[in-house]
């Protein structure tokens, strides 16, 4: 695992621990030589994120769409900035720069990001290990929902095991190297819209 793509807030959130919790991911990925993908920008734990790394002499490499940098958001000390022209691009970049994804604390973007990483895993179209590092329980009711799509069917059990939830950054990293993906069918009665009767 050389490269981790961390999806996070644009924002710090309400709590100092968000941010803590930011730069020790940070500065232990570049301690584990595990270089940093993640959005490009300066502000919020993205920011906390990326310095911490710089900080702890990794590498991070910043994806940003041009439409961010025209508000002036980008981080301009980075090992590599790469300007795309949509958010599209970002994410598809993202993917082809990362051997894994984790998910800290943030709002609809590292939802949006991260979801649909499960779901081209999903699918088939990548196979890479995908993890929410939790902090004081924030990701405790997506986990529930999670559950939820599972008891109503509409969530193979496997495709939820399938991903990591936790606050210990040893016990995820361990399980990110150590990943095989889960072979689980999308559909729940293993027969697609065509075959049904």
């Amino acid at each position: 695992m050389r490269t981790v793509c961390v999806y996070c807030g644009s924002n710090t959130g309400a709590r100092p621990v968000y941010a803590e919790r930011a730069a020790a991911l940070g500065a232990r990925l570049a301690r584990e030589d595990v270089a940093v993908v993640y959005g490009g920008g300066n502000v919020g734990l993205m920011g906390v994120v990326a310095d911490a790394a710089l900080a702890a002499g990794g590498e991070v490499i910043g994806v940003i769409p041009e439409q961010l940098v025209g508000w002036e958001v980008a981080h301009t000390g980075l090992t590599r900035l790469e300007v795309v022209a949509n958010m599209h691009e970002r994410k598809a970049r993202m993917f082809d720069l990362s051997d894994g994804f984790i998910a800290l604390p943030g709002g609809f973007g590292t939802l949006d990001e991260m979801f649909e990483m499960l779901t081209w895993r999903q699918l088939g179209i990548g196979d890479k290990p995908c993890a929410f590092l939790d902090v004081e329980g924030f990701f405790a009711p997506l986990v529930a929902m999670m559950e939820t799509m599972v008891a109503e069917r509409f969530l193979h059990p496997d495709q939820r095991r399938d991903l990591w939830h936790g606050d210990d950054i040893d016990a995820m990293l361990g399980w990110m190297r150590a990943y095989r993906p889960a072979r689980a069918d999308k559909w729940l009665d293993g027969k697609r819209r065509g075959e049904l009767r």
